[in-house]
């Protein structure tokens, strides 16, 4: 396992073992009463437009497994798989499933080293918020994600936008509230490392083990896609912000998320 994938690994562990007394306990309140929940509207929306009855829908980097639940259970899946890094969060999805009574089961894996016992099984993959930062190279990502998809298979990739690439957040030391817009970093190219924990799970500041992410432009996000016999059907750009690092540029014409539908050739 590459280097900087087993120190997120380790840093996504100490996050969930330091997780909020809250946090994931809507899970088994809101799937059994809801319709979608967990996802984005617009998500949501394109999800209750296609036919998940019986089919067998995969999610890459599932964390706590509430979207692959939320979406089996409200679209009458056949089977759910989830593939995360980190153990912990793996054993408690999995948990949740047993919960739930519902037909999903959550390994935990490096997406790169899935092999070919999920060739081909997959109906409808789905990728949310907060997973294409994790791998260095897109290309061999993607080709992961084809292998497992069946042939016609369709793909639903809801994520924040590569535009954001080029701002600070708040935690970062070039951020000014006075220029939210400005375009500090690289589009095309930038590794951050850092030791400020995983606050939206744990709801505390801390001194964490070393998270390595990548920003992506979206000609990698789409030849990623393309090079490995997904075809491109859809693409629609936000002007709100799905992960808690830009809410205050929310509806102020800056592009902050997007969905991205495919489908596999064959």
């Amino acid at each position: 396992m590459e280097n900087y994938i087993q120190g997120n690994k380790e840093a996504w562990e100490e996050a969930f073992d330091n997780r909020a007394e809250s946090w994931g306990v809507d899970i088994t309140e809101r799937i059994p009463k809801e319709e979608y929940p967990f996802f984005e509207k617009e998500m949501a929306d394109i999800l209750r437009g296609i036919d998940c009855e019986d089919k067998t829908i995969g999610q890459f980097c599932c964390n706590n497994g509430r979207e692959l639940l939320s979406l089996v259970k409200s679209g009458r899946a056949a089977k759910g798989i989830g593939f995360d890094i980190a153990e912990n969060q793996v054993a408690f999805a999995n948990e949740k499933a047993k919960e739930l009574k519902l037909p999903c089961s959550f390994e935990a894996i490096n997406i790169y080293d899935i092999d070919d016992r999920y060739d081909d099984q997959f109906d409808i993959v789905i990728i949310t918020i907060g997973a294409l930062c994790w791998f260095e190279d897109l290309n061999r990502f993607f080709e992961i994600v084809a292998k497992t998809m069946k042939p016609g298979a369709l793909i639903f990739l809801n994520e924040q936008h590569p535009c954001t690439n080029m701002l600070a957040s708040e935690s970062d030391p070039e951020f000014d509230p006075e220029h939210r817009k400005e375009c500090l970093f690289s589009y095309f190219d930038h590794k951050w490392i850092g030791n400020e924990g995983m606050y939206y799970i744990t709801q505390k500041s801390y001194h964490s083990k070393t998270f390595t992410d990548f920003t992506h432009s979206m000609s990698e996000i789409i030849s990623g896609m393309c090079n490995n016999e997904i075809v491109i059907t859809g693409l629609q750009e936000f002007d709100y912000d799905i992960g808690g690092g830009f809410t205050a540029l929310d509806h102020t014409n800056f592009p902050l998320s997007m969905i991205i539908e495919g489908k596999k050739l064959g």
